[in-house]
């Protein structure tokens, strides 16, 4: 049997990428691009994809090797490989990957089941790989220039919207977009969930495409999402607020604005002092704004550069399967809280297609 840890001492780092549909393809190119930069020592030595056409074009596009199986990548010796497939298919594409020493980034959500996600994390112990989860959001340069302003949040509020596309339809909105935010809220609030409310609707397919949720933590912090797949715009954007200051994300701008408020306050009362022109403008000089430095970088290049960190390590990931499953685990309370509402106030089958 083939063992492929026994070539992680190698200076260059051999990787794949398993799946390569929009996503997958992305996976790619950043590794392509890692192996133009001398300093990161990787090379990308093949691509899978059971559209044997894609997985052709894919590599041909960034100068790799296109194979029908993983076996055959395994053949040319990959040591660590995107996993980017359907996400009933991850347990099933990380186990082959795993049980022959090659290290996996599994895309989110980590597992199609809470169950299949405690199995990969025990596949990923008992063969010694490195295995994290591709939860994009961690990496973005906002949300890590925050991470040091947090204190206690107390109250988040949360949109991700998106315009219609067929990708990712076998899951459905919560699972697909919502999970990048839950990710970050528990991350950030460091609390267990509570209680869960929550309303969904299909609009343009078989599954939930538009939901609101509620999240009650045991810290006591609230936090309301709203995730849609069907949007004319796209947003993406979480606040929080914290004892005395307010907190903006635009993850899609990588900007963060902070607004502090000074001990004592006076300020017009008929102006916004949550508007970032009155705020500019100084219409509030008990409130203090602040733009923390923010390194403006590809989430999915710091991502795959950091997993690769931990590849060469031996360390652990920055996102571990751990988060990954327990993103999962709330997600999938949302999901069955949408069922139960839907139940509850009678609305048609096809609302329930996802419980």
């Amino acid at each position: 049997m083939r063992d492929n840890r026994t070539m992680h001492n190698r200076d260059e780092l051999r990787v794949g990428v398993v799946g390569v549909g929009s996503f997958g393809r992305n996976h790619a190119r950043v590794y392509r691009d890692l192996q133009n930069n001398p300093s990161q020592k990787v090379r990308l030595v093949g691509v899978v994809d059971s559209d044997f056409s894609l997985a052709q074009s894919v590599a041909k596009e960034f100068a790799t090797s296109a194979f029908r199986s993983i076996p055959e990548l395994i053949q040319v010796g990959v040591q660590a490989a995107s996993v980017a497939v359907p996400t009933v298919a991850h347990l099933e594409v990380a186990s082959q990957l795993m049980e022959k020493g090659v290290d996996v980034l599994v895309e989110k959500p980590l597992a199609a089941t809470v169950s299949e996600a405690d199995e990969m994390i025990g596949l990923a112990e008992r063969y010694g790989c490195m295995a994290q989860v591709g939860h994009l959001e961690r990496f973005n340069p906002a949300v890590r220039a925050t991470l040091p302003l947090l204190t206690q949040p107390m109250f988040f509020e949360v949109h991700r919207l998106s315009v219609f596309t067929p990708r990712s339809l076998d899951i459905d909105v919560v699972l697909d977009l919502m999970i990048h935010d839950i990710d970050i809220v528990l991350a950030f609030s460091k609390s267990a969930v509570k209680e869960v409310r929550a309303v969904g609707l299909p609009i343009l397919s078989a599954k939930t495409d538009i939901a609101n949720v509620r999240m009650e933590f045991e810290s006591g912090c609230v936090a309301n999402f709203t995730a849609s797949r069907v949007s004319t715009e796209r947003v993406r954007k979480l606040r929080f607020f914290q004892p005395r200051q307010y907190v903006s994300i635009d993850y899609s701008r990588q900007d963060v604005l902070v607004l502090t408020i000074d001990d004592v306050m006076s300020a017009p009362a008929a102006l916004d002092p949550f508007n970032p022109a009155n705020v500019a403008a100084s219409a509030f000089p008990g409130i203090t704004p602040f733009k923390p430095a923010v390194e403006v970088q590809e989430p999915l290049s710091a991502e795959l550069t950091s997993f690769l960190r931990a590849v060469r390590g031996r360390s652990t990931p920055e996102v571990t399967l751990e988060d990954g499953r327990r993103a999962l685990a709330v997600a999938t309370r949302v999901v069955e809280a949408i069922a139960k509402h839907s139940r509850h106030v009678r609305l048609p089958e096809l609302t329930r297609a996802d419980s």
